[in-house]
């Protein structure tokens, strides 16, 4: 099993009122990783990833890529703590 990393994200761009939530929870959940990601109040998205490098390295791609609604302008993440047993993705409100 690959060694766990986690990192929290800030995403900012046309990022909220566009499914982008559920989009990083769907392409999370395909790849085994494992957090949270919730909207902010100055629009932005906020969200913690876990999983392998890898795996995270796949996601933040797939989240710069963006789809015919998104449109992530810039997207940074700083290395957190992991957490130990963590076993879903949720979206937060």
């Amino acid at each position: 099993m690959a060694e766990l990393v986690r990192y929290f994200g800030t995403a900012t761009g046309r990022v909220q009122g566009v499914g982008f939530r559920m989009f990083v929870q769907q392409h999370a959940l395909e790849l085994g990783i494992t957090g949270w990601v919730k909207n902010m109040p100055d629009g932005t998205v906020t969200m913690e990833l876990q999983g392998s490098q890898d795996a995270i390295d796949r996601l933040e791609a797939v989240i710069r890529e963006g789809n015919y609604f998104i449109r992530v302008q810039s997207f940074g993440l700083e290395v957190r703590e992991v957490i130990d047993a963590e076993q879903r993705f949720e979206i937060r409100y």
